[in-house]
């Protein structure tokens, strides 16, 4: 089945070192979800941007590549029929609802072998 990147777009992470469940509720019930249609591949949360470092040309800089406000909160994998299919799944993710985005793209390559499959 053809698998799909979802970029999480968001004003920043949810996923503070310092997070209560409270604070991960939304993400963690859309994650849960996920798992239980048997679609999630992997998924990652990202930190906050103020943890991030950039690489540039010009040097480094602390904090995240993007300055429009918007920066990858997180990423997951999907194993979907078709880009539509994974559209649909990755359009109940929190960010959505709280003024972020998500970007969907096919995989070409990479990822978790799991050996047992």
């Amino acid at each position: 089945m053809p698998e799909f990147a979802v970029l999480i777009y968001a004003n920043d992470s949810r996923h503070a070192p310092d997070a209560t469940k409270e604070d991960l509720k939304e993400c963690d019930e859309h994650f849960d979800a996920l798992v239980a249609s048997g679609r999630m591949h992997i998924a990652y949360a990202l930190t906050p941007s103020d943890h991030a470092r950039t690489v540039r040309a010009a040097g480094t800089a602390h904090g995240p590549y993007d300055a429009a406000g918007q920066v990858v909160a997180g990423f997951y994998i999907l194993k979907a029929t078709d880009i539509d299919e994974a559209m649909d799944l990755a359009s109940k993710d929190p960010s959505i609802l709280t003024g972020g985005g998500v970007e969907i793209r096919p995989v070409h390559s990479g990822g978790v072998v799991n050996r047992t499959e």
